[in-house]
């Protein structure tokens, strides 16, 4: 199987593009009837929707595995585990999921990557829901001990009360590009030039 376009986005750490390779690969392989699947790298496959953060493609994918290759592969299993927290939500689940399993070298970096983005996904989440959250569930959103997730929102600029153990949450602030048409300045210039002559 050819495979050189994911190793290129595995070695330049694009796991984004990991999925659409795959699904392209897959289509090209199942177009020309080339019997892949036995030798196919889905949880590598999977784990490139979780990372676009695409769980129903990821449960489209896991639903067309043939159920020999399931039950033949651990690993592939311990990744859906992951899409199926975060199907129904489970956000410490997610979390769970990602420790709980002994990672091959061949994922062990798009797990991490994923580990990372995840936590930033969730911050976010916080971030854009909340005012004020408690230590223990702050710890639990992002997955992490209640001293790591004190530490790692505090050096985000949050404030702690330690009588009531509650965190404020900093807003981001949103910074918006604006893009300038050349048009739009052409006017610009013709209107002031108008009212100075």
């Amino acid at each position: 199987m050819e495979f050189s376009l994911l190793a290129d986005a595995v070695k330049s750490k694009s796991y984004d593009k990991i999925a659409g390779i795959y699904d392209e690969l897959m289509l090209q392989y199942s177009a020309q009837g080339i019997a892949f699947q036995d030798e196919w790298p889905y949880a590598i496959h999977l784990l490139g929707h979780l990372y676009n953060n695409d769980i129903n493609s990821a449960r489209f994918l896991w639903k067309t595995i043939p159920a020999a290759i399931k039950e033949g592969r651990p690993e592939l299993v311990a990744v859906w585990k992951i899409g199926q927290k975060l199907w129904t939500r489970d956000y410490a689940g997610v979390h769970e999921a990602l420790r709980e399993y002994e990672w091959s070298p061949e994922v062990q970096d798009i797990v991490l990557s994923f580990s990372d983005l995840y936590t930033k996904r969730m911050f976010d989440l916080l971030v854009s829901a909340y005012s004020t959250i408690s230590l223990q569930d702050t710890a639990l959103f992002l997955g992490m001990n209640v001293g790591d997730a004190t530490n790692y929102v505090l050096g985000q600029g949050w404030s702690l009360d330690p009588a009531s153990q509650m965190l404020t949450v900093k807003k981001q602030a949103i910074v918006k590009e604006q893009k300038l048409d050349a048009s739009k300045l052409q006017r610009l210039t013709e209107y002031v030039f108008h009212l100075e002559h």
